[in-house]
């Protein structure tokens, strides 16, 4: 099992780089719940990708299903911090 605490790309914490991805969405227009929604995507494409980067390419039903589901938890852990922070800190900017 990964620790969701111990994902690093080149020493870079990977939930950092899907905030920092989601941020940068802002500057192209995206607002609202499809910020949240790129947030899920982005941790899911990247859950799947540092997964099978780590372990390989899964060979059966039950290894892409733990692939998914890292990818889905890692989703929903970044698009759930995006919308916390959002709600308790939101932007005070004009």
């Amino acid at each position: 099992m990964t620790d969701l605490t111990k994902l690093f790309v080149g020493g870079i914490p990977l939930l950092i780089v899907i905030f920092g991805l989601v941020e940068f969405s802002k500057s192209l227009g995206l607002k609202g719940k499809w910020l949240t929604v790129a947030a899920l995507l982005l941790g899911l494409a990247f859950g799947i990708t540092f997964k099978i980067a780590m372990e390989g390419i899964p060979s059966g039903f039950a290894g892409w299903f733990v692939v998914v589901v890292f990818g889905l938890a890692l989703g929903l852990t970044t698009s759930g911090f995006y919308d916390f922070a959002n709600k308790r800190f939101p932007n005070t900017n004009p």
